[in-house]
């Protein structure tokens, strides 16, 4: 996939095209890519942000297509809140994991429920799909078929969608940033078990949702295990066995930061924090929360 303007209809290949939301900003690089599955019968990935304009340059590209399927992989702002508007358009249902909350881990409610939430892209707090999908579902439209692949981690109901040799990845994985992970909506512990599982997979090229396609994605999801990796070490590096703030923590890793991406860096690092506290080399005190103080073991 190449860059193009916002509307711009490409074909990726025979029975896969994209366009692109005008949605520009430092979480979504030039937009959120919108997929157009089959032809006649068609799928829709990831509507995007409820935006008119965007609207109206997927009825463009559906110009004598109906759409059968909506497909979501998550419920962050700009990828699924176009769905309920498109559906009403078209008729189709809207699939996905579950509503914006599914699938978190105990630790991740406990957090939500003591009031944490989500830091970034925003959370479309009120999609709930009319279908919900599962690891190892199977779609099966007119001609095509798409394998349903759960890959948590920026997303606890994050879902990625095999078709042939392409997987449209969404935010798992993209060519020009790491991925967000911030709790309670992202878990570092599940998203490195995915890049280790979709690290195995074989002759795929990865289409994300913001940016262009990974052909060479093992490559990819290598370079994302060692950079969470190199960041873990930083910060047990920078711990003792006196207690620290999160602030305190991110300005030994984060020496050079600008102000304006210190709160994303904290994030950053508590995700880590709640990762390493699960797997007891880090203690949390009073309770595991942005505002305790931590400690090695």
């Amino acid at each position: 996939m190449k860059r193009r303007e916002a509307g711009e209809i490409q074909e990726i290949t025979p029975g896969l095209r994209g366009l692109i939301a005008p949605n520009p900003g430092p979480m979504t690089h030039w937009g959120t890519n919108t997929f157009i599955l089959g032809e006649g019968d068609v799928a829709v990935i990831d509507p995007g942000p409820d935006d008119p304009a965007h609207l109206a340059a997927i009825e463009t590209a559906l110009a004598g297509a109906k759409v059968t399927h909506i497909l979501v992989t998550h419920a962050h702002l700009d990828h699924s809140p176009l769905a309920h508007r498109l559906r009403r358009k078209t008729g189709a249902p809207v699939l996905a994991f579950g509503s914006a909350d599914a699938g978190r881990t105990p630790v991740m409610r406990e957090l939500a429920v003591a009031g944490l939430a989500g830091g970034g892209e925003g959370v479309d707090q009120n999609f709930t799909p009319d279908e919900t999908l599962a690891e190892g579902d199977e779609i099966d439209g007119d001609n095509w078929r798409l394998d349903v692949l759960h890959t948590p981690g920026h997303f606890a109901g994050h879902l990625a969608f095999r078709w042939n040799e392409f997987v449209l990845s969404g935010d798992h994985v993209m060519d020009w940033s790491s991925s967000l992970v911030s709790p309670p909506d992202g878990d570092l512990t599940a998203f490195m078990a995915t890049s280790r599982r979709l690290r195995a997979l074989e002759k795929v090229r990865f289409l994300p949702s913001h940016g262009g396609a990974l052909h060479d994605p093992r490559d990819r999801l290598g370079w994302l295990i060692q950079h969470r990796e190199t960041r873990e070490t930083a910060i047990l590096n920078a711990l003792s066995p006196k207690l620290q703030t999160i602030p305190e923590i991110t300005a030994s890793v984060y020496s050079d930061i600008p102000a304006a991406m210190l709160s994303a860096a904290e994030r950053n690092v508590f995700a880590h924090l709640i990762d390493l506290v699960g797997r007891n080399l880090v203690a949390a005190e009073p309770r595991l929360a942005l505002d305790a103080g931590y400690r090695l073991t």
